[in-house]
């Protein structure tokens, strides 16, 4: 253990970007007159980057320098974009004009930007979209996204999963400021634990992403920015409560000691204590639970040299099952019940050098160590997880002759340690991962750009893993953006974690094999159109992805009495088409408008051990997003509505065994489609935010989602089949309170 920690320290790392800070105000002309108005709300973020921020009441922003990119884009609906090159500047005064024509460089919305620099199909989520929704934490932070959707995995234990490109969140490689973070144990409530108003945006990719953050992902990547010690708002305070009793606080501080050090201190409290079923099957609808998360973060920054450091620490109490289960019930057969603890810690250092004549060049590395440490119950089963985890990346970053090639290099390392026990099933591995990568970018005036990467791991329990991807843009026009990538990608999975909700049942747990890794190839390609249609703006984007597998894990519940664990033996592929279109008819209103398509299947071993080709259970074929937005002059006034109509899904066979034999191929049932319809107004201040809103609001409930639930502990019980919603109609209602700098 020690030569690996010692050998993870020597090539830990990744570059850090920013070193001082631009800060400006952006205006709009009064008419013919001299004038200047502030404008409230626009985006302000480094070209290429997920590095973004938005214009308070007064016009004013702060962005720290980016090392990636000097151009800063100015975008706000109604006005065409303004894109400035940095040089020396510390002090901008932008003034948007609705009449100006510019070669535009990204395709923007009110809430969310489309970068067209960029050879990956990448959309920047920012605050202003995270504030059209309740967006407590990340998992509810996509209800306005055509790309991800989120649902709850089972019936009683509240854990959330998303899903990208017709595939599980396992396969998204998702990062906290491009660390990787919600993987391993955390896969079951990771998305939970991140509160939403510690984000400052969310930067979704689909396809591979770069070698440059590592080999897991698969269909995607997701990076999150968390909020900056130097931060324009010195003081955010969030509070919220809904109907069903569900409370939180968050309160966020950032202080600016000196000009060069800051600080800033993050927290969050949530709980539900009622106990409600309004399905009256015997089962609370969600699961009691306190959760109490907090981060600390420090940030030195000079003209060379820039650090960043803090510390992240989480406790959670969860309580679900039959509603007259109380913790004194525990490991009797009196109520069914369910219980979870999770404590998890962080630590992270970032150190970066800094050129400020070179802005191409830069060097830098990043230590992240964690904890997580998870303590469950499902009825009479026990399951305790424990995983450490040592993370570093180190990147140089320079041009070669000019800064139409450039390229990054470096060395990373993982260590994981997974402890894991069901019952009599014991699951320990140790996974140390040092690893190298080279990525290559070509830049041709921004008209056509490549990426071209590799990375070699060297696994030491399964080798060595080579995993090349490519990335591809070419603007036909200034309006037109072609994309097109490919990559394999590698991960180890975890079938207890990953299958968690699936745990609160009375299926037998069964690992037929030892477990290889999932290996996948993604290929595909998109177009993105800018048009105006008379004084209406907007933008159509289509796409299609393809994911093969080589290998994938099977968890294989066809058989109502098993959860079979094994390899694939067969075809296992993931079909996406999506096309969306976002339209700006009039100035501060906004509409989009997105169908997603889903061929996915999964090869099964039927009753005799042959292979059968079926689709994939729990995911939806189609699905509808249709959202709308406006606000009055200088956002008093806000009002967001969101529709979503979800199609049929595949679910696995259920029904009495006859003389507890299957039929010789799998059966399966198909479950209803259905509406969701979200809605939410906020009445804004200058230094207040009131809002109020309500999810399902058709109160559209999934009919017994829990099987047999009068009977959990018999032969037949099963929760983890949810396909739709568990509760009905949400309302809730919050304050915000902000101090600015």
């Amino acid at each position: 253990m020690i030569k690996y920690i010692a050998g993870g320290f020597l090539v830990l790392t990744s570059f850090l970007s920013s070193a001082q800070r631009i800060s400006g105000s952006v205006n709009e002309q009064a008419g013919n007159s001299k004038d200047l108005k502030p404008i409230t709300g626009a985006n302000v973020y480094w070209s290429g980057t997920a590095q973004a921020t938005e214009t308070d009441s007064a016009g004013r922003f702060t962005i720290p320098r980016s090392a990636y990119s000097n151009l800063l884009v100015i975008s706000f609906v109604g006005f065409r974009n303004d894109t400035i090159k940095i040089g020396a500047e510390s002090e901008l005064q932008v003034v948007l004009k609705s009449d100006q024509t510019l070669n535009e460089v990204v395709v923007h919305g009110n809430a969310t930007a489309i970068d067209r620099l960029s050879p990956h199909q990448t959309e920047i989520i920012t605050t202003r979209a995270l504030a059209k929704a309740a967006c407590c934490n990340l998992s509810e932070s996509f209800e306005t996204n055509a790309s991800v959707s989120v649902s709850y995995s089972d019936a009683v234990t509240g854990s959330k999963q998303i899903q990208m490109l017709g595939l599980s969140g396992t396969y998204i490689q998702t990062n906290i400021e491009n660390i990787p973070a919600i993987r391993g144990l955390a896969s079951t409530f990771g998305l939970n634990f991140v509160p939403g108003t510690w984000i400052q945006s969310i930067d979704v990719g689909k396809g591979a992403g770069s070698v440059v953050n590592g080999y897991e992902s698969m269909t995607g990547q997701i990076n999150v920015e968390l909020q900056k010690p130097d931060s324009r708002e010195k003081l955010y305070l969030n509070t919220y409560v809904n109907n069903f009793g569900r409370a939180e606080v968050n309160l966020n501080l950032a202080a600016q000691l000196n000009d060069k050090w800051s600080t800033a201190l993050l927290t969050h409290g949530s709980t539900l204590k009622n106990r409600f079923d309004k399905n009256k099957d015997g089962f609370l609808d969600l699961p009691l639970y306190m959760q109490y998360n907090a981060m600390n973060r420090w940030k030195y920054q000079s003209e060379k040299f820039m650090a960043q450091f803090g510390v992240k620490a989480l406790y959670e109490d969860r309580l679900g099952g039959q509603n007259d289960f109380r913790k004194a019930m525990k490991g009797t057969t009196e109520a069914y019940g369910f219980g979870a603890k999770v404590n998890r810690y962080e630590f992270f250092s970032k150190l970066a050098r800094l050129f400020p004549d070179k802005p191409y060049k830069g060097l830098g590395f990043i230590i992240n160590a964690s904890m997580h440490d998870s303590k469950s119950y499902f009825g009479l089963n026990n399951y305790d997880g424990k995983q450490k985890t040592l993370y570093g990346n180190l990147i140089y970053q320079s041009i070669i002759g000019n800064t139409n090639h450039t390229y990054k290099a470096g060395l990373s390392y993982l260590l994981d340690n997974y402890n894991e026990q069901y019952n009599d099933i014991l699951l320990t591995r140790n996974e140390s991962v040092p690893g190298a990568f080279f990525e290559y970018t070509y830049n041709s005036l921004d008209k056509f750009v490549l990426v071209a990467g590799g990375r070699a791991d060297f696994h030491n329990l399964y080798g060595t893993q080579w995993t090349p991807r490519l990335h591809l843009k070419y603007s036909l026009t200034d309006h037109t953006t072609l994309r097109a990538s490919a990559g394999k990608g590698f991960r180890v999975s975890n079938p207890l974690a990953e299958y968690y909700g699936n745990l609160v049942s009375s299926r037998t747990v069964v690992f037929r094999e030892s477990i290889r890794p999932e290996v996948s190839w993604n290929y595909g390609a998109s177009v993105t159109q800018d048009f105006e249609l008379g004084s209406m703006k907007g933008n159509l984007i289509m796409d299609f992805y393809r994911t093969d597998f080589r290998n994938q894990l099977v968890a294989d519940m066809e058989n109502p009495e098993y959860i079979r664990f094994y390899n694939l033996e067969g075809k296992a592929y993931a079909n996406s088409f999506q096309a969306e279109t976002n339209l700006t008819p009039i100035k501060r209103f906004e509409l989009k408008l997105a169908y997603r398509l889903f061929d996915v299947k999964q090869t099964i071993r039927n009753v005799y051990d042959e292979n059968v080709l079926l689709p994939r259970m729990m995911v939806s074929r189609d699905r509808v997003l249709f959202n709308a937005g406006y606000a009055l002059p200088y956002d008093k006034w806000k009002f967001d509505a969101t529709l979503q109509w979800n199609g049929k899904r595949r679910i696995p066979y259920m029904g009495e065994l006859a003389d507890h034999h299957m039929p010789a191929n799998p059966v399966s049932t198909m479950s209803p489609s259905f509406y969701n319809l979200n809605a939410q107004i906020t009445r804004t201040f200058p230094k207040w935010d009131i809002y109020a809103g309500s999810e399902n609001l058709t109160n559209f409930r999934q009919n017994n989602p829990i099987m047999n639930a009068g009977e959990p502990f018999s032969q037949h019980f099963d929760a983890g089949m949810a396909w739709g919603p568990v509760v009905g109609r949400m309302i809730y209602a919050g304050i915000r309170y902000k101090i600015v700098r």
